[in-house]
């Protein structure tokens, strides 16, 4: 056992962002299988035993157990529950749970709680599985403290007394209160629907209830019985499908339609991007035939949290799939767009924001959000990669005084809107919603009109404006797609400090080679380096190796001193890759081709050098 367990151990990748690995018993990522080896039991089981740990003060003695529907997962939860349940915790298990359900639900029993174990592994293959841990403050522990269990977690696996004790935990017998946690599962799960119906409509309306909510709600239906709307959605078997999707759609007056809606039943790739858009795709295109009021379409990860959009494209009669970072950026809009709606968000008469806000994103999100915060007035922020990260930062800003309504990791797409600390492909289609239905009147203009004013682009607004009109009026840029063959490589090199190191001797002598050659093409005059560790940004940096695991980002400005390209590194947290980018402003591919063939080639020449 103690070698089989080194071997699970040391495959967990363990981070912010969740603790994940292959845990089929095969050892293949893309089994169906649902059992795992004795081996994950323990390190499952340790996991709980250490968060108990690190929630020992809590009172009450209370904690939340949800998981998506990966065919493991009924195995790692049960796991979960039987330690937890030795250790003295009264176990609310939600069995099948989106994310942000059990998150919100952690929120609504904050002082009767003492936090959450969630068990998925996101958007990785179906082999995969993991764990999340929060409080009830309703995100995921921060990246500090998320360290600390990590450290306790490899502390408890090499004390061989604890592993056996834990060996003994799990065969030991409380079948009675076992049985007790699963008969009253369908009772949680009811609460949790139920709060998390109300968190969402707090989040989208941005008034926790009473007359506010009530008339923006009212306004939205009204908006939607002028003009139907009709929303698909490719549940891909996540855990979605047992969440409150339908019911608060049709409860906005939408009509909606999905497919892939059996608990489990995971027919394609689970990360929503590329080609896992494409069932979506067609879908809606069937709808739309059958009645044009279908528009607008999603499709979630496994666990619900994340989710990317297919639109019908008016324009092109068809439909089509939009890029994470176009989802992500057409969220931004319509969310600052809402705040000046609403009058949180106000200007002088010269235009400058007399409010106070920012928004906060990860690093490789791409530029077209700085356009887009600019017509706004309104500043970016930047943290690594890593939902912590990017909500942890959130909250330092809104410490210092800010309104941050809107945040998230444009390179995965979706959103997250607060007072929600976690991506919600509800509120992302709600952020569309309230574009589509929230229009001009004689007393005010609707959130489409003022980003056209704001924007410069008043001459273009149409009353009879589309869903493809709007996001056709987005600043034009092209990214590489964060799972794009172009943007994963596998490298040698573990110490990604020292792989950047010689990155940077590469890339100071290419830069002399094609410096003039980038400034006649692409108008590129200089570059600048910056680096992202955790909730910090630290930009004009002299030695790329300073990023170290973190995000390194090179930009490229023009001779106006404005940046209108990047190229992004990093090894990734959850997944054994190393990920790169390249993102440029304007239509025309042919710069984000050359920089991201170009960064490609220096990053596998630096990993050459290894040894």
């Amino acid at each position: 056992m103690d070698l089989e367990l080194e071997k699970v151990v040391s495959g967990m990748i363990l981070s912010a962002s969740g603790w994940r690995g292959i845990f089929a018993e095969n050892g293949d990522e893309e089994s169906p299988a649902p059992g795992i080896s004795p081996g994950h039991r323990i390190i499952v089981s340790a996991a709980a035993r250490v968060f108990s740990d690190y929630l020992k003060k809590a009172e009450p003695r209370s904690i939340i157990v949800g998981r998506d529907t990966r065919p493991t997962g009924e195995a790692v939860a049960g796991a979960v529950i039987r330690t937890l349940v030795v250790e003295g915790w009264e176990v609310r298990y939600l069995g099948v749970s989106a994310a942000p359900e059990i998150m919100a639900y952690a929120r609504s029993l904050e002082g009767l709680a003492g936090g959450f174990i969630f068990i998925s592994a996101s958007h990785n293959p179906i082999g995969h599985n993991g764990i999340k841990f929060g409080l009830t403050d309703g995100g995921v522990l921060p990246g500090s403290e998320a360290a600390e269990l990590v450290k306790s977690f490899r502390a408890f696996t090499g004390q061989k007394d604890r592993i056996a004790e834990t060996e003994t935990l799990l065969v030991g017998t409380r079948e009675g209160e076992l049985a007790g946690v699963y008969s009253s599962s369908a009772k949680y799960k009811e609460e949790a629907l139920r709060a998390y119906r109300d968190f969402t409509t707090e989040v989208i309306t941005g008034f926790p209830g009473g007359r506010e909510s009530e008339k923006v709600l009212e306004t939205i239906a009204q908006g939607i019985r002028e003009r139907p709307l009709g929303i698909a959605a490719d549940f891909n078997g996540s855990a979605r499908t047992l969440s409150i999707d339908r019911e608060f759609l049709c409860g906005l007056g939408a009509s909606f339609r999905a497919i892939n809606d059996r608990p489990g039943g995971i027919s394609h790739r689970i990360v929503p991007e590329g080609e896992s858009l494409e069932p979506c795709r067609r879908f809606l295109e069937e709808l739309h035939r059958e009645d044009p009021s279908f528009i607008l379409g999603y499709v979630p990860d496994c666990d619900g949290d994340r989710g990317n959009l297919v639109i019908w494209d008016e324009g092109e009669k068809r439909s089509r799939a939009l890029e994470a970072q176009e989802v992500f950026a057409l969220a931004c809009m319509a969310e600052l767009a809402y705040l000046v709606w609403t009058g949180e968000l106000k200007y002088d008469n010269k235009g400058n924001a007399l409010t106070r806000a920012a928004l906060a994103v990860n690093d490789p999100t791409s530029l077209r959000i700085d356009k887009i915060a600019a017509a706004f007035d309104v500043p970016v922020f930047r943290a690594e990669v890593g939902e912590a990260n990017v909500v942890g930062l959130a909250r330092r800003l809104r410490e210092q005084g800010c309104m941050v309504r809107i945040l998230g990791e444009g390179s995965a797409g979706g959103n997250i809107t607060h007072p929600s600390a976690v991506r919600d492909p509800l509120d992302t289609v709600g952020a569309i919603i309230k574009l589509l239905t929230i229009r001009s009147a004689p007393e005010r203009k609707g959130l489409y009109e003022l980003w056209c004013s704001l924007s410069d682009q008043s001459e273009t607004y149409r009353e009879d404006f589309t869903l493809a009109d709007i996001i056709a009026s987005l600043p034009a840029f092209v990214t590489t797609g964060a799972y794009s063959e172009e943007a994963v490589l596998k490298v040698k090199t573990a110490d990604h400090g020292l792989l950047k190191e010689r990155f940077q001797r590469i890339f100071l002598r290419e830069w002399e080679e094609r410096k003039g050659e980038l400034k006649s093409r692409y108008g590129i005059s200089c570059w600048e380096a910056a680096v992202y560790n955790g909730m910090d940004e630290k930009r004009g940096i002299a030695n790329f190796a300073e990023a170290g695991r973190g995000g390194l980002k090179i930009g490229f400005l023009n001779s106006e001193g404005r940046m209108i390209a990047c190229v992004w590194m990093r090894g990734s947290g959850t997944e054994p890759v190393f990920r790169v980018m390249a993102d440029a402003e304007g239509s025309d591919k042919r710069l984000e081709r050359d920089l991201i063939e170009w960064q490609r080639r220096m990053v596998f020449e630096a990993d050459s050098q290894s040894g």
